[in-house]
């Protein structure tokens, strides 16, 4: 079921997420939800805040920012990411330009470290610990910071946000257009 995503003024985006226990009802119909929702709104990633739930958890399926055909790990990077914590944040900095379905039509170069090490829970809350860097890493920090109530707009440099602030604020209201369900506050 396509779930309609929560846009840029929505308190729960603001929310620290809430832990995720192995008895949480409809869990795997969520996650399933949050796959087909993520796909059909063209994005490589999904945190339970941008669909209404305050929860510890996110998807992501990097293949599409794959820009490489050698880049397999990245084509294959399909994961389920339940109480994330982020261990070790390492690297060089990089800016990349960001999107995000909650910020529908505004790109921004973001700068984050290349790499980071995290430990989690996949879907059936099996212990997991991996090293990421590039793409993958990115996409898992861009996520990992719904978690905490940041959104990608937050770490743009200070002037930047000034000449964004009536844009964003355009969004929220929603003047954007739509290309997928979403929910404004």
């Amino acid at each position: 079921m396509i779930l309609p995503i929560s846009i840029i003024g929505t308190a729960v985006l603001r929310k620290k997420a809430e832990i995720v226990t192995p008895d949480y009802p409809g869990l795997k119909e969520l996650i399933d939800n949050m796959f087909e929702t993520m796909y059909k709104s063209d994005g490589v990633g999904l945190a339970a805040p941008q669909v209404g739930e305050s929860l510890r958890l996110f998807v992501v399926d990097a293949a599409p920012m794959t820009d490489d055909d050698n880049d397999v790990f990245t084509k294959s990077f399909k994961r389920v990411f339940i109480n994330p914590e982020i261990i070790e944040i390492f690297g060089e900095n990089c800016s990349y330009q960001e999107g995000c379905l909650s910020v529908p039509g505004l790109h921004e170069n973001v700068v984050r470290k290349d790499g980071i090490k995290i430990k989690y829970l996949d879907e059936n809350f099996l212990p997991k610990e991996e090293t990421l860097t590039g793409p993958a890493s990115r996409v898992v920090q861009h996520e990992f910071d719904h978690l905490e109530g940041i959104l990608f707009t937050d770490k743009v440099g200070m002037l930047r946000r000034k000449l964004i602030k009536n844009k964003l604020a355009n969004i929220s209201r929603g003047k954007f257009e739509r290309s997928y369900k979403v929910k404004l506050a």
